[in-house]
């Protein structure tokens, strides 16, 4: 457990729970009561269910982990602890009503509220708060790709806080090319410097990085479309024998929210309608087999998770060698992710082009390495050295052993408060529910 130089004022940490909620109840509140339960799949949960988890684990762990109160709801373990409840179970749990589910959830937050306004936070407290508060803006990414899952439609969340010209698929341009990254000993992973640190992060170590080119930009639709137009799908060649399983049973012969309009048009649903692809936005909604096979048949390759991470953090020095003892905590340098840097926190309904916020580039020259879509790395989610977990088990410890694959950088619908570089995302290789690009590097050193 770590959490150090975090906001402790209480009206700061009430602003930031009272956010995180409100984007939660935003997500949710255009949906019918049918929407929320939805279809029964692997990839996603009945919403009524998850809302009513996110104040559970609120609960948990900030008033009864902490101050040892009783439950609000003697039924609340039974039914919304996620370790103790499968996946399947969830829809046909005696739910509460959507009426009740949201009183729920203001009970909760009301009365963590005014703990915080009464009591002087120690560390322990605040990083529980932050715990809490990060988990739901996770879930809340989740409910804006399950929304995108089950067709329905976007999410309405107000004015968007970036300019009109960013969001038209017409400023787009191409941002081809790559930035030589010098390599060296690099420090991988979270420092205790850092306002808050997962367990998976811990802790910085040295690893060894030659010298590689990385791509200044993710891979575009239309550079995903050559792949796809060139039968790319169909070639045993370009496919690992665990993608090529996964393609033959998923019956994949593009990305999944793909359609064909006509012979050199391609449409992609988004949320509930299909619309021209944009050729400068980033791929997206790609499995890291897809990813895989891309670059087989590009003659690239995926970045490992140290090279993206030393691509985003690292600078050069007057030798230029990569900085070897400090890193960046976002690519344009230590202050927090603004609209013209990044694109996060939902403002829009989706990806912006490649080309676009050159103020958030790194050091090196990448753009977008925070923000837009999840950069699918190559390396497996495994600890590192001296790995020690924290209190929430379930977060990280279940999934090592070469089941997930990382991600890097934050999506379009990622909280600014939650990303930086050395955060690490993981899911199985087969997911494409997820915001997931990727972004290649030259097999030339």
């Amino acid at each position: 457990m770590s959490v150090r130089a975090v906001t402790t004022s209480p009206a700061d940490i009430a602003q930031m729970l009272t956010d995180a909620r409100g984007r939660t109840l935003a997500l949710v509140e255009d949906l019918t009561d049918d929407q929320l339960i939805g279809p029964r799949l692997p990839i996603v949960n009945p919403l009524l269910w998850e809302i009513g988890h996110i104040a559970w684990f609120q609960e948990h762990w900030v008033l009864r982990h902490l101050r040892g109160e009783d439950p609000l709801r003697k039924d609340g373990d039974s039914l919304y602890d996620s370790a103790g409840v499968p996946h399947d179970d969830r829809w046909t749990l005696p739910l509460p009503s959507r009426a009740e589910t949201l009183r729920y959830m203001e009970r909760v937050l009301d009365r963590v509220l005014n703990r915080i306004a009464r009591n002087q936070m120690n560390e322990e407290e605040v990083y529980f708060v932050h715990l809490v508060t990060f988990h739901e803006d996770m879930h809340d990414e989740a409910f804006t790709y399950s929304r995108q899952t089950l067709a329905y439609p976007p999410p309405a969340l107000g004015a968007s806080n970036v300019g009109e010209s960013l969001l038209r698929p017409e400023a787009g341009e191409p941002w081809p090319g790559d930035v030589e990254i010098p390599g060296g000993t690099y420090m991988l992973g979270g420092t205790p410097d850092l306002p808050f640190v997962f367990d998976n992060e811990k802790w910085a170590h040295p690893v060894q990085v030659r010298p590689f080119r990385i791509a200044r930009a993710p891979v575009t639709n239309a550079e995903f479309v050559r792949f796809v137009d060139d039968r790319g799908y169909e070639r045993r060649d370009l496919w690992s024998e665990s993608g090529w399983a996964w393609r033959e049973r998923a019956k994949a012969l593009h990305p999944v929210y793909w359609q064909r309009e006509n012979a050199t048009t391609w449409l992609h649903r988004r949320y509930d309608r299909f619309v021209p692809i944009e050729k400068y936005l980033p791929v997206i909604h790609v499995t890291w087999y897809e990813a895989e096979a891309y670059c087989r048949w590009a003659n690239r390759r995926l970045p490992a998770e140290a090279e993206w991470e030393m691509a985003a953090s690292a600078e050069p020095t007057a030798e230029g060698q990569a900085l070897r003892t400090q890193k960046r905590l976002f690519p344009w340098g230590n202050v927090p992710p603004t609209p013209e840097r990044a694109n996060l926190d939902l403002h829009g309904e989706g990806c912006i082009p490649v080309n676009l916020l050159p103020a958030g580039d790194s050091a090196f020259g990448c753009r977008q390495m925070i923000g837009n879509v999840w950069e699918w790395t190559a390396d497996d989610f495994e600890s590192f050295p001296g790995f020690i977990i924290d209190p929430y088990k379930e977060y990280s410890e279940p999934w090592f052993g070469g089941t997930h694959k990382v991600l890097r950088g934050g999506a379009f619908a990622t909280r600014s408060r939650l990303i930086r570089n050395s955060y690490r995302n993981f899911y199985t290789p087969d997911r494409h529910d997820v915001l997931a690009g990727f972004r290649t590097c030259s097999l030339e050193r």
